[in-house]
């Protein structure tokens, strides 16, 4: 545990800061953080004439308000869903399920195939709210507003006010992520 004795700054208490941390360091030292895993969501209206569905895998997911209610998440800069949530507000959070490990998979692959193909043969129906897919069988769904993007390093941090939330009687537990795999609880 660590503890600080003095509000001095560690640059003003002549304690060096730890700069220069390499990305493997900080990739091991957060792998032990274990983090549930989501499918975030939305429908590009602009792909094609139908438009397209968009998903990406994320653990970098949190609650932020009660009141109003606000999630976040994380996405990479100049990501194909960064670049759509800076145009299109609406998206969706599904909650995935233990039994979900392919559907997260899928979607967290570098260079894969259109996003078309991923929800294929992925059962899931679409929110009311914002049109964006929603996974069926996931523990709960959130459909959202983009309120603000927050710039963060290499990342944006979206914040959306969710217009709606479901969670499903399901006695499935969650699918988590801990040192570079999914796993199940217990």
């Amino acid at each position: 545990m660590l503890q600080t004795t003095s509000a001095t700054p560690p640059a003003a208490s002549g304690i060096a800061h730890p700069e220069g941390v390499s990305a493997d360091e900080f990739r091991a030292a957060l792998a032990r953080l274990a983090a549930g895993v989501v499918l975030v969501t939305a429908h590009d209206p602009d792909d094609g004439p139908r438009g397209e569905d968009v998903g990406m895998t994320a653990t970098a997911f949190l609650s932020v308000s009660l009141e109003p209610p606000l999630v976040m998440v994380s996405v990479r800069n100049d990501s194909r869903m960064d670049d759509l949530l800076a145009r299109q507000p609406l998206w969706a959070v599904s909650v995935l399920a233990e039994d979900q490990r392919q559907v997260a998979a899928r979607f967290a692959m570098k260079g894969r195939i259109s996003d078309r193909l991923l929800f294929a043969d992925v059962p899931h129906g679409h929110g009311a709210a914002t049109g964006a897919p929603l996974i069926d069988g996931a523990l709960s769904v959130l459909e959202c507003r983009t309120e603000q993007r927050v710039p963060a390093g290499d990342h944006t941090l979206v914040i959306g006010r969710v217009l709606t939330a479901t969670a499903p009687s399901t006695d499935a537990g969650p699918l988590t992520y801990f040192r570079g795999r999914y796993r199940q609880l217990g």
